[in-house]
């Protein structure tokens, strides 16, 4: 009787215990959203990190976007529907009246999709959020988490190669 419970126990532990494995959290590097044999990248714009350039970049937000570098680079299907965390950038698309940004480009630096060309489809998430975050905030980086979906989503600021549901965004830390 003794081994048949074991045995029972040993048979039906993965079903309690499965739960709590789908509920960790994978947190990436934007290097990781590109497919080893992808093409390699061009030279990139990196993050902004002098605050007396912040004028120059706020006045470039009035201006037509530049045009993007590879607007169908390859993904990793494997990615889809993991539970990710994401350090970058917000580049709004959707502001409330009262004035929190719901639905944004994440990207890996300051400027992405304005000042700049915009990356490559696959170094984009396309990102919904039901709180969102206050427009004040934006030019500070992010911590996004949830559900990554690979699936191309078009805008006027670029195409993005992921999207998202961000169930968590919060300052970034380190």
């Amino acid at each position: 009787m003794r081994h048949l419970l074991s045995a029972l126990l040993l048979a039906i532990a993965p079903l309690w215990a499965a739960p709590l494995w789908a509920d960790e959290v994978r947190e990436l590097t934007w290097s990781e959203l590109i497919p080893p044999d992808a093409p390699p990248l061009q030279a990139q714009q990196m993050p902004m990190h002098d605050l007396s350039q912040l004028a120059d970049a706020l006045a470039a937000e009035s201006g037509p976007a530049a045009q993007q570098q590879s607007p169908d680079a390859p993904v990793i299907e494997a990615l889809d529907g993991e539970q990710v965390k994401l350090p970058g950038y917000i580049v709004p698309l959707g502001v409330t009246e009262e004035g929190r940004v719901t639905e944004f480009l994440f990207v890996p630096y300051f400027g992405a999709c304005i000042h700049v060309p915009p990356p490559p489809s696959n170094q984009i998430v396309h990102v919904t959020a039901e709180l969102g975050v206050l427009m004040d905030a934006l030019y500070q980086p992010f911590w996004i988490e949830g559900p990554l979906k690979v699936e191309a989503r078009s805008s006027e600021m670029g195409n993005a190669g992921y999207q998202m549901a961000a169930e968590k965004i919060y300052p970034y830390e380190m």
